[in-house]
């Protein structure tokens, strides 16, 4: 066989280089996102970022010498330690709060304008800030007691300084997307959205409370109970004193009440006498009255002496007798 020419060598040559490029280059000009970025296109040669638009997870042709510039596209998850707070009554508590917030895809440019990718101390920094602000209207016991409102006050503050006031562009995307009084999307402007960061989930961790904050809050508990407690005192006298005033008013009433019955009473029986002696006389008299008529009596002297007769029978005490030796009229020994 005869030699190769050397065009064709050269030929051969610039082939298997740009076969060989092409094996490089190709690869090296896809860029690749996960399921939990974002990114942006830079390129390699002088760090120049296209802001134009936001790449989501998948496999973009972007060329060699161009990049994704990535942020995080899932949960941040953020826990402050014993944050040290001031109560409304002047005193240091400790507050740690765990907290998940994501970036937004659709303002990811003005973060990236405001922050770079350094916007994860600022979000920190700012929800320490917002926890100190939130906490100054509990006092120590409401601080202990009322963790469920204390949990909503804090979460909202920190919401709020992250994400702003403004609705979401869907206000079904997750719980408080859309909350009591946020401003409609349409009409935020880039001062409305906070951090450019939503603050989906909020847990609210322990609350300490100093060795000396608490003798203090035990002293002023002490002193509480006890200024309650000579309150309770005072109020049980005074209690005391109108609980025997009205027995002694009802004792009165019931006395005088009780006189009133008894003299109306009287009152009722006196009448009830009176009329009673009424009648009967009244019946005796027709009933005397009567008997003279039938028995055809009309001497005023028997007729007393029947009246006194009956009367005296009437009587319980006295015990008529009658022996052979006396009459009605009178002793049979005196002829």
């Amino acid at each position: 066989m005869g030699e190769i020419p050397t065009v064709a060598k050269v030929v051969i040559f610039v082939v298997g280089l740009g076969a060989l490029l092409i094996a490089i280059l190709v690869p090296m000009s896809f860029s690749y996102l996960e399921y939990y970025e974002y990114g942006f296109l830079r390129q390699k040669s002088t760090g120049t970022v296209t802001l134009d638009k936001v790449y989501t997870s998948g496999r973009t042709y972007t060329g060699p010498d161009v990049e994704f510039k990535i942020f995080q596209a899932d949960a941040h998850k953020v826990e402050l330690d014993d944050i040290t707070v001031f109560t409304a009554d002047k005193l240091e508590v400790g507050v740690t709060i765990y907290f998940q917030y994501f970036l937004r895809k659709e303002d990811l440019t003005l973060l990236h304008a405001a922050y770079d990718l350094y916007y994860e101390d600022v979000m920190k920094s700012s929800a320490t800030d917002a926890v100190k602000g939130a906490t100054t209207t509990f006092n120590t016991k409401q601080m202990i007691t009322d963790r469920k409102l204390l949990e909503e006050t804090i979460y909202t503050a920190v919401r709020e300084r992250l994400g702003g006031t403004c609705c979401r562009q869907d206000c079904s995307s997750f719980l408080n997307a859309c909350p009591v009084g946020c401003k409609p999307y349409i009409t935020c402007e880039t001062a409305d959205k906070g951090l450019f960061a939503d603050v989906r989930y909020f847990q609210l961790g322990e609350v300490t409370i100093s060795e000396s904050v608490k003798e203090r809050y035990m002293e002023a508990l002490v002193l509480l109970e006890e200024a309650e407690a000579e309150l309770l005192k005072q109020e049980a006298q005074v209690i005391r004193k109108n609980t025997t005033a009205i027995i002694q008013r009802t004792e009165n009433e019931a006395s005088e009440i009780q006189e009133q019955g008894t003299a109306e009473a009287a009152y009722i029986k006196s009448v009830a006498s009176a009329n009673y002696t009424a009648i009967i006389e009244t019946a005796r008299s027709e009933g005397l009255k009567a008997v003279f008529n039938r028995l055809a009596v009309t001497d005023q002297q028997y007729k007393s002496s029947f009246d006194y007769l009956r009367t005296l029978r009437g009587l319980t005490h006295v015990h008529l007798t009658v022996d052979f030796q006396q009459l009605i009229a009178g002793n049979f020994g005196s002829n």
